[in-house]
């Protein structure tokens, strides 16, 4: 699992800072304000995303693509639960990989953490799904105007 301390955590910051997302780094063993899911994973306050150095970089990068995703009211009052629908969901693993592609971090390397995680796709993996059968979660983010006709990020959020 590719973890915060093995990462540029600089280019983190810089890439989400361009959604307007703080990057907070919470000190070793403190609990992670608004982690969903608790341990090391990220959490999300308002336009903030705790992280940890434990903190697994998928982790990271798939409570931002929730922030990303989200209406703008929902972003208003975002504390932890980030609620949205099945498709938003799909958008958002989707989208995490692209964020992931943008840090240099290799696809195989996001697909395998995906995985051993226990992301759970039709086709029995991250990378299977991605590459055959996430057109519906590439729509919803080219509709949203989150991704160009290219599959390329455009660095905005919902509106």
């Amino acid at each position: 699992m590719l973890l915060l301390q093995h990462i540029d955590r600089i280019a983190l910051q810089l890439l989400l800072a361009r959604y307007g997302l703080d990057v907070v780094l919470v000190a070793p063993q403190e609990v992670i304000p608004g982690s969903y899911w608790g341990e090391s994973e990220a959490g999300l306050i308002a336009d903030r995303l705790y992280v940890r150095l434990d903190t697994p970089l998928h982790s990271a990068l798939h409570e931002s693509a929730h922030y990303i995703c989200m209406t703008p009211e929902r972003r208003a009052s975002l504390h932890t639960d980030a609620q949205g629908d099945h498709d938003e969901e799909s958008a958002v693993c989707y989208l995490q990989i692209l964020l992931s592609d943008a840090m240099g971090v290799p696809r195989t390397r996001m697909f395998a953490d995906m995985d051993a995680w226990g992301y759970s796709f039709r086709l029995g993996s991250t990378a299977r799904w991605f590459s055959h059968d996430a057109g519906d979660a590439r729509l919803w983010l080219l509709e949203h105007q989150l991704i160009d006709a290219a599959g390329q990020l455009t660095f905005c959020c919902r509106t």
